[in-house]
This record gives C-alpha cells, sequence and structure tokens, in this order.
C-alpha cells in the first residue's frame, strides 16, 4: 500500500474545504463517532463562519453512518454549517438546531440509509469524505476504526477526499470484512451462518478518477469512556442476566447461547459487564454493532469468544489497547458495513438476542427511543428498530423514573413510537421484567404496570386502565397524555407526588 500523498494530490485541510461549495450533499466517514472524518469538517466549520461573517450563505446537507464525531456533529452545527442530517446524530448542538426546526432531520433505520442513497431517494451526493489508513493506485481504501456507510459514500459520490489519518494501527484491514449490496431485485441471501464469517474485503473501492486529494492527520477518535453504572442499572443488569440463566435451564434457547446485540450507551455497557460477571453465563459471541469498552474486557476475559460489528467505538485508552494487542484482538472482531451488520435476514438467520435501551414505555409495550413529549428528538432510532424487530429474543430496557420521580418511564401511551408492541418480546426496569411472550393486551398491562412500573405510579396506570374505554387494547383518549401534559405544565408527571418518598419506595 502507497502513501495517499504519493498517487493523490496532497492537500490542505483548508484546501479541500474549500471544494465543497454552499447547498452540496456530502458525506462523511464515522459510526458512533469512530472512524469520523476529522480535519477537513473542522476546516468547514471554520470556512462557514467566514462565509456568515462576511453575510454570505454556506450551509450543507450531510450524511453519515451513523454519530459521525464532534467535529461534524459538533462543530459544524456550532458554526451553523448544516441544513439538513441523515440517518442519526448525537450533539446537543445539532439536537437544539432540530427540535427548532433550524435543520431538516431524517432519523431512519441504520441499515436503510446505504440502499437509499443508492437508490437516488437523497439526490445527488457530491462529495464524499472518509478517513483511511491508506489509499491505492488502483483504488483501494482502507479504511480506519468504523466501517459504516463509508463503502457506499465511496461509491455513489462524484468527487471524493480522503484523510489518511497516521494514529491508526496499519493492521486494521485484518478485521474489516466489507461487500456491498446489488439493488433490489438483484439480491443475493448473505452467507453469514457465524458472527465471525467473512464473505468480502479488506478494503473499499474508489474510482481513482473521482479522488480529488488526500488530507494528512494523526488523531485518535474522541469518545468519551463510559460512566460505572449507578444503582438503577445494576439492578436492571441483574433483572437481564437472570432472565437470560432462565431461559437457558428451561431450554428456551441453547446452553451457550445466541448470538448477542447490544446497544451503545452506559446502560447497555452496564448490563454487558454484567454477563461477562456472572459465572452461570457460558462465552457467547455477538452479531452487534458498535464495540464498546466493557466489550473488549470481555474479549480479553474469553467471556466474549468474538464479534461482528461496523466500528470500534471505544474510548482513546481502549482503542489503544486494541492496536497494541492486534494479534489477538485481529481473530475476534470483525467490522462490517452497516448495511450487513444490521440486516434483517442475518440478525434473524442467527437468532440474535437483542438487547437495547428505551426513553419511555407504554402499558401494553411500545417502546419509544429517540423523542421527548413525541415532539423533541434526542439523537434517533439508529439501529435499536432493526434488532428489536428482527431478533429471536427482544429486550428493552429503562430506569422506571427519571429527574427524582417526577417522570414515569412507563406511561399510557407513549406520544412517540419507534417498535411498537408487535416487536418488543421483554421490558425491564430496576423495579423487575415483564415477559410478554404469548400475552394478550390486558394481560401485557398488568404485568408490566406490576413488574416495571414505579410503585408511586402503579396506582395512577391501574386507575387509568379503568377508566378506559374497553376494547381489545383499553384506552382513554382524554387522558392518555395526562402525564406528559402534567410535566409540561407542572414540572412533574404526578404533581401531588411526595417526591420525599420515592427512596423509600424502591
Amino acid at each position: 500500500m502507497l502513501n495517499g500523498n504519493t498517487i493523490f494530490p496532497k492537500l490542505t485541510p483548508e484546501e479541500a474545504a474549500g471544494q465543497i461549495r454552499d447547498g452540496m450533499t456530502v458525506a462523511f466517514s464515522g459510526f458512533a463517532q469512530a472512524g469520523a472524518a476529522k480535519a477537513i469538517p473542522r476546516a468547514i466549520a471554520a470556512m462557514a463562519r467566514q462565509h456568515h461573517e462576511q453575510g454570505q450563505p454556506y450551509r450543507l446537507r450531510v450524511l453519515s453512518g451513523a454519530s459521525a464525531g464532534r467535529f461534524v456533529d459538533e462543530e459544524m452545527a456550532e458554526a451553523q454549517a448544516i441544513s439538513w442530517r441523515a440517518p442519526y446524530m448525537s450533539s446537543l448542538i445539532l439536537r437544539k438546531q432540530i427540535n427548532r426546526q433550524d435543520v431538516e432531520y431524517l432519523d431512519m433505520h441504520l441499515s436503510h440509509a446505504p440502499q437509499t442513497l443508492g437508490a437516488g431517494f437523497f439526490g445527488k451526493l457530491d462529495y464524499a469524505v472518509i478517513e483511511a489508513t491508506g489509499i491505492t493506485r488502483d483504488g483501494r481504501v482502507y479504511l480506519t476504526s468504523s466501517v459504516g456507510s463509508s463503502p457506499t459514500f465511496l461509491k455513489h459520490a462524484d468527487r471524493i477526499i480522503i484523510e489518511i489519518n497516521g494514529y491508526h494501527s496499519k493492521r486494521l484491514p485484518e478485521l474489516s470484512d466489507i461487500t456491498l449490496l446489488p439493488l433490489p431485485p438483484r439480491r443475493t441471501p448473505i452467507p453469514i451462518y457465524d458472527p465471525l464469517t467473512k464473505i468480502g474485503f479488506p478494503y473499499a473501492v474508489v474510482d481513482p478518477r473521482k479522488v480529488i486529494g488526500v488530507v494528512e492527520t494523526d488523531e485518535p477518535d474522541k469518545i468519551d469512556p463510559p460512566t460505572p453504572p449507578d444503582r438503577s442499572a445494576r439492578k436492571i443488569a441483574e433483572h437481564v442476566v437472570q432472565f437470560l440463566f432462565a431461559e437457558m435451564i428451561r431450554g428456551h434457547i441453547p446452553k451457550d447461547l445466541l448470538p448477542i446485540q447490544s446497544g451503545v450507551g452506559n446502560l447497555s455497557n452496564g448490563v454487558m459487564g454484567a454477563l461477562g460477571m456472572n459465572p452461570f453465563i457460558p462465552p457467547f459471541k455477538m452479531y452487534t454493532v458498535a464495540v464498546q469498552d466493557s466489550l473488549v474486557d470481555l474479549l480479553e476475559q474469553g467471556k466474549l469468544l468474538g464479534m461482528s460489528a461496523t466500528s470500534l467505538s471505544v474510548s482513546p485508552g481502549v482503542l489503544k489497547r486494541i492496536y497494541e494487542n492486534m494479534d489477538f484482538f485481529a481473530s475476534r472482531i470483525v467490522l462490517r458495513p452497516q448495511e450487513i451488520s444490521n440486516d434483517a435476514g442475518v440478525v434473524r438467520r442467527l437468532g440474535v438476542i437483542a438487547i437495547n435501551a428505551g426513553v419511555e414505555i407504554d402499558i401494553y409495550g411500545n417502546v419509544n427511543s429517540s423523542h421527548i413529549y413525541g415532539t423533541d428528538i434526542i439523537n434517533g432510532i439508529g439501529g435499536s428498530g432493526e434488532f428489536t424487530r428482527n431478533s429471536f429474543l427482544s429486550i428493552i430496557m429503562c430506569p422506571s423514573i427519571g429527574r427524582g420521580g417526577r417522570i414515569s418511564s412507563v406511561v399510557p401511551m407513549c406520544p412517540h413510537i419507534d417498535s411498537n408492541e408487535h416487536s418488543v418480546q421483554v421490558l425491564v426496569t430496576e423495579q423487575g421484567l415483564a415477559d410478554l411472550r404469548g400475552l394478550g393486551p390486558m394481560q401485557r398491562a398488568k404485568l408490566i404496570i406490576d413488574n416495571c412500573a414505579h410503585p408511586a405510579y402503579r396506582d395512577y396506570l391501574h386507575g387509568y386502565i379503568r377508566d378506559s374505554r374497553v376494547g381489545h387494547i383499553r384506552h382513554n383518549l382524554r387522558k392518555a397524555f395526562e402525564l406528559h401534559r402534567n410535566l409540561m405544565e407542572h414540572g412533574s408527571m404526578l404533581p401531588d407526588l411526595n417526591l420525599s418518598e420515592i427512596h423509600e419506595l424502591r
């Protein structure tokens, strides 16, 4: 492999950014902040500020694999350089702009984004800015710590700029398994029969004629380490582990488990850590989206035998550990494009156990994982909906209360639904676990309230059912969102609730 600047023009970040004009659609590498472009987005943000100071417009339509790191989702947003964003983000600054309708946001299933782009539904892709460890004369691009949608961006963008990042290990191609799916109706089954099955190549490809230059960088991904799980998260993890062990004893799942998928975040990190510490849970594999810090620990302990994902979304210290021990990790981690890592057919074939977090759940098992009040986006649906719908066993977790008891995460009706009652099988809070399989609506409602709702809210939720119109699903349309209205108007879902008693009721 040759260094990029010996083949293609070497550009400064400012020169590269200067190629990108107002109103263009630009795709950036990055998934769960890993492998994200850095120098060029930073330069774009500076250029946007200059344009705005001179009274000139400068805003871009931005695509990525998922969250694309602080330089895209924060610095560019802070510079008001984004007009449209898809398919996922995780930036407080950008979130506020989206909720003010300053930025149009398309929140979508992550595996759908590459096909949507390839079919032309996003319109023309003007530029792709992709981080790589190197590029060859014939257009082989060796990606860094994430694959995401970068192979699709390289294929469909009119022009390409490559960020050659010298920080990342040159051995990352040993993890990569890259293939692109043809558009329907010419698709064939994806022959993955084990999480570690490889079906593609260690590199993405690009037409070299589209590469206008390379920018050299040398900096790690900036991903914060997870915070230790709190008491609520530890209780949730305990319930999940006990449930999975009981399912093994009953013979509902194999004695060696099934492949596990875990969402991104502190709660999921805590649950996976608890699985690793439990001596009754056997070593297992994962077919998931992102490698997180706790999963690297499990690999080193031998509890996790191997995993498939699309990014190394780990803190800098853990990423350094991986790079320093590639002889160990190269045979245990596979990084794929997100349309493969999240593919419904593969998830069903492998019988994945999906463990994801929600914002709130309703008494019939519908889950909101992305919005507050049904109106304000938090981050997005990400991959949770794809795995919840297609897994062998779907588990959704959330604390039963928030803001010291002012919010109940169990409500009569979710004002926004990402995963519905037809897909969700198990709900877990620190209060307990509700196994909803085989239950009708009223049975589900009673079990969810009794097992998952905080005691301070159970009387209200049972009363809601009692006062609702009788039907297959009982609802009172006058009171369905009363808790949410109370929160907006009074700062608490139950204004008369004695918050000092919440701790005693746990």
